[in-house]
């Protein structure tokens, strides 16, 4: 797909990974809808990306399905077609699941696979009328194995995996490519500011950035392959744990005490980049 003048929508669009991939796509000369819930937060963007191509932002609740179905026809009426989705809205409250408050698990569930869900389904038939598409789930590693205190975010993310590898089989024959990237930890504010509550074990991974994962989402859009883990290694290592809970269980307090480390290490760096 040549992403010149097409039209992509991304959630999350206005921090971290959503924004990196925003300003990829304004590169190539794509036309942009970002969505998130602050304005502010959205205007700053697309004040920035105005200058190299067409933006329209749309402040939203993604698990609000009235809302998505708006934000189909306004991309639709305003840029004249939908070529590429980007779900990368997410939602993370940290902690076991008795810690967490009910409202908050229902809300990772929500965001996390009830709003991809609905958005996917809302996007098929603008993409079939613009003759061709491209859909790119955000997931994440904690999808692909069994994450302890992070039960629920992890179960969205094995749920929005299994859904988009699903979807895929339904589209085969059509021009819509499904795809789901699952990266590691991000350094983005997504993790790092609230730092102290992430898993030791998240830091074991090596740390990807948000541009690393902006160039890996484009090339979903057009490559062949349904998934993309961050970094390869880890991929590699939670389809292991996968089949192997019993390897899992071995490995879990090495990689926990590295992660320790790794995350002792980065919050050193936070303290002394906060006093200079």
């Amino acid at each position: 797909m040549d992403f010149k003048d097409k039209t992509v929508i991304i959630t999350g669009g206005s921090e971290g990974v959503g924004a990196a991939t925003a300003r990829a796509f304004a590169d190539v000369g794509a036309n942009l809808v970002l969505v998130a819930r602050t304005r502010k937060n959205l205007e700053q963007i697309a004040a920035e990306l105005r200058e190299k191509t067409r933006v329209e932002i749309v402040p939203m609740d993604v698990s609000d399905a009235d809302a998505c179905a708006n934000l189909f026809k306004k991309a639709d009426y305003e840029l004249g077609a939908v070529h590429v989705l980007v779900n990368n809205a997410g939602y993370h409250q940290r902690g076991s699941v008795e810690s967490v408050a009910a409202d908050d698990l229902g809300k990772m569930i929500d965001v996390n696979l009830k709003a991809p869900v609905m958005l996917c389904r809302m996007a098929i038939p603008y993409m079939k009328a613009a003759g061709e598409g491209a859909i790119i789930n955000v997931a994440s590693l904690a999808g692909r194995t069994p994450v302890p205190g992070a039960a629920t975010y992890s179960a969205s993310k094995f749920g929005l995996r299994a859904f988009t590898f699903a979807l895929a089989e339904e589209l085969a024959g059509t021009d819509i490519k499904l795809a789901a990237l699952s990266p590691g930890p991000i350094d983005t504010g997504f993790i790092m500011s609230n730092i102290d509550n992430v898993t030791d074990l998240t830091f074991s991974q090596p740390l990807s950035t948000a541009e690393e994962c902006a160039a890996e989402i484009l090339k979903l859009c057009t490559n062949d392959k349904r998934e993309r883990s961050m970094p390869p290694v880890s991929g590699f290592l939670t389809t292991l744990t996968y089949l192997f809970p019993g390897i899992g269980r071995l490995m879990r307090p090495v990689l926990e005490r590295k992660g320790r480390r790794v995350k002792q290490t980065l919050k050193a760096g936070m303290r002394q980049q906060g006093s200079s």
